[in-house]
């Protein structure tokens, strides 16, 4: 069964770290585009970061630019979502999902009507 599974959340204070893994099972991220997306209480998902692994390309949302960065360990088949300088308004349920467009323009990616499974809460505290 192909899988990837977020971890890593938890509770922080604004201006503080943290760091978010989503790791594979039953196939290697090599060839893979893989993003994070967030959703937050009464608000629509946010794609927030992709990165298309085989040549290094990057996407970052507006409200995420210079405070997140998204990086991959192939050989662990895990892809990190680092979070610096959170905010109160970053505080959702954070996914990881495949096939996400490092271009940006696409939000089929984390709209599909997948199960992308649980998440992992971040939640920021002022």
């Amino acid at each position: 069964e192909v899988q990837l599974q977020a971890s890593g959340g938890g509770l922080v204070q604004a201006g503080g770290s943290l760091r978010l893994s989503c790791t594979s099972s039953g196939f290697n991220i090599d060839d893979w585009a893989i993003g994070w997306f967030r959703q937050a209480p009464g608000k629509e998902r946010e794609g927030i970061s992709c990165l298309y692994i085989p040549d290094g390309t990057t996407f970052y949302t507006d409200s995420v630019k210079g405070r997140f960065s998204i990086s991959s360990d192939n050989a662990k088949n895990t892809v990190y979502l680092q979070m610096n300088s959170l905010k109160p308004e970053d505080t959702a349920v954070y996914h990881c999902a495949g096939d996400c467009d490092p271009a940006g323009r696409s939000s089929g990616w984390y709209n599909s009507g997948d199960d992308y499974g649980q998440g992992t809460q971040v939640t920021v505290s002022s």
